[in-house]
């Protein structure tokens, strides 16, 4: 198998919010896994949460442990999804409505719910190497992708059923086994996968085919968002957030004055939100051209946001939810 580089290696881990065990090490694992479903805790809401997303008015949320969280009052409590038939990080989920979802992870897992989150299946799972998937989006019940290590990209559709895996072919030999560390979509059947060496992937056809965007930035890009005016925004290490007006042809920098890792940016048609680790949590009101610090006191981590009706956010972090976010 092969083993990470040193700048993988940490692109995973935090992509994996630097749980306890260093990425590298799964290259010595020789035995296959046992899969054991996820335990119903107490403390559940104070495990590491890594991908969060709305299904219908519901918000699921998924991270250490296979612990999926769920919240039916806008995130004032969350409960933990009544069965997860692992116990392994997840690290990615998406909905196509409000009762057909998945969740990725690490093995390779698939899974997918048709109640809304509360109960689990596994639809893939590979017990002979840990080959994590980092993220998935549906664009309807029925068609999806989900990428991960070594430039995993996997489609469906049939709803999970099958999945097939797409193997990447760039111009440029050395970009084919980049780890693809998030997605969001675009517009109709658009995806953009942000990856390491500041390249961003765009496919226009659901995954099936890919072309690599350079932002001229040579480190990793954790996470991204297209803006409703088509304005592209990818973040990644040290701060850095970028910005393209031109579908990806020219980027310039955002200055944050911040140097904490992005971890997600999100927007609710009004204002853009971009957190990230060492409390970083930035707020614009021009389309992503300016930020200004609403820096989180606790300094926590966060890694992931989502936008309520309400004009709120929700926010969730290395340590589980995190309440009372204006």
């Amino acid at each position: 198998m092969k083993t990470l580089s040193n700048r993988s290696g940490i692109a995973f881990a935090i992509a994996a919010a630097a749980l306890t065990t260093s990425a590298a090490s799964y290259a010595d694992l020789v035995s296959p896994l046992q899969p054991t479903p996820a335990s119903l805790s107490p403390i559940a809401t104070q495990a590491p949460m890594l991908a969060a997303t709305w299904a219908g008015q519901r918000a699921v949320s998924v991270g250490g442990n296979g612990i999926i969280l769920l919240s039916d009052n806008r995130g004032k409590s969350f409960r933990q999804a009544q069965w997860v038939p692992i116990s392994s990080t997840l690290t990615g989920v998406s909905f196509a409505d409000a009762k057909s979802g998945w969740a990725v992870g690490h093995w390779g897992a698939i899974l997918a719910t048709t109640d809304g989150g509360q109960k689990w299946q596994t639809q893939r799972l590979v017990v002979t190497e840990d080959r994590p998937l980092f993220a998935v989006h549906f664009f309807n019940d029925k068609r999806g992708v989900a990428v991960g290590l070594w430039s995993l990209v996997l489609t469906t559709q049939d709803s999970g059923e099958t999945w097939v895996e797409q193997k990447l072919n760039p111009k440029d030999k050395a970009l084919s086994d980049l780890n693809l560390l998030n997605l969001f979509p675009g517009t109709k059947s658009d995806i953009y996968a942000t990856s390491e060496r500041g390249r961003l992937l765009h496919s226009r056809d659901a995954g099936s085919t890919w072309e690599y965007l350079n932002t001229g930035y040579e480190g990793s890009l954790w996470c991204g968002t297209q803006l409703s005016d088509g304005t592209l925004l990818v973040g990644g290490q040290r701060g850095t957030l970028l910005r393209s007006e031109d579908a990806g042809k020219s980027w310039v920098r955002v200055q944050l004055d911040r140097t904490g890792s992005i971890t997600s940016i999100d927007t609710n048609g009004i204002e853009v939100i971009a957190i990230g680790l060492d409390g970083l949590r930035m707020q614009s009101l021009d389309g992503g051209r300016t930020f200004k610090d609403a820096k989180d006191p606790s300094e926590e981590s966060l890694t992931a946001a989502l936008a309520t009706q309400e004009g709120k956010w929700l926010l969730f972090s290395r340590h589980g939810v995190v309440h009372n976010v204006e």
